[in-house]
């Protein structure tokens, strides 16, 4: 049987902290939250593999060290209410309830949305809703949101997302051109909206955000 507790000791202590992420809080909820039991039973003895791990077709979680720093640079606070975009099965919604105070899931797969809300529920993450819907879409009915982080690859189609973040509101993610990518920090000052480059990372692309193909003749 696989020691779940040691794997997730030497992902924090061997991808994360290297990595500099140094935040305690982020650190402390890494080291709770179980990830085995969000990933395929057949999966779960590399659910702490630093690699995007594919959960159903198609769908990833990030990998431990991408989804880190990402959460590290978005300095989620105790008062912020959170867009968790793409949550696939919910581990990301996991660590970030642990963070904020209240997280918004978004995610468009009937059976991932089940699945995510089914596991939150068995761990008594009460401060966490799941809700089916369009990624690109987000979920303006819920917010402004202090923090949006979306759970992987974009080429595109930012524009919803960043329109439902609140003055001062902090979005993360990955964008990808071909196979490379960059995680950037998009913050929203005033009718302003920044960016900054964090670190060099690769994400599969998710529904709704591909680039559309430009017109030839």
């Amino acid at each position: 049987m696989a020691d779940f507790a040691t794997a997730r000791r030497n992902m924090v202590d061997s991808q994360i902290r290297t990595n500099d992420v140094t935040d305690r809080r982020l650190i402390a909820a890494l080291s709770s939250v179980r990830r085995e039991l969000f990933v395929p039973p057949d999966k779960r003895p590399i659910a702490y593999m630093e690699e995007p791990l594919e959960v159903i077709a198609g769908r990833h979680l990030l990998g431990p060290r991408t989804f880190a720093k990402l959460v590290q640079a978005l300095d989620v606070r105790e008062t912020d209410v959170v867009l968790d975009v793409g949550c696939a099965t919910g581990y990301s919604t996991a660590v970030l309830a642990r963070l904020g105070s209240t997280v918004v899931a978004v995610e468009e797969d009937t059976d991932l949305v089940k699945e995510a809300s089914d596991t939150l529920s068995e761990l008594g993450v009460d401060t966490a809703a799941t809700v089916q819907g369009k990624l690109s879409a987000g979920c303006a009915a819920q917010g402004p949101y202090d923090v949006i982080l979306v759970n992987g690859g974009v080429e595109g189609g930012l524009e919803k997302l960043i329109d439902q973040l609140r003055e001062g509101g902090r979005l993360g993610v990955v964008v990808m051109e071909g196979a490379l990518g960059r995680a950037f920090l998009i913050r929203k000052a005033g009718s302003s909206i920044s960016q900054r480059p964090l670190f060099d990372a690769v994400a599969p692309i998710l529904p709704g955000f591909t680039k559309k193909p430009a017109f030839t003749f």
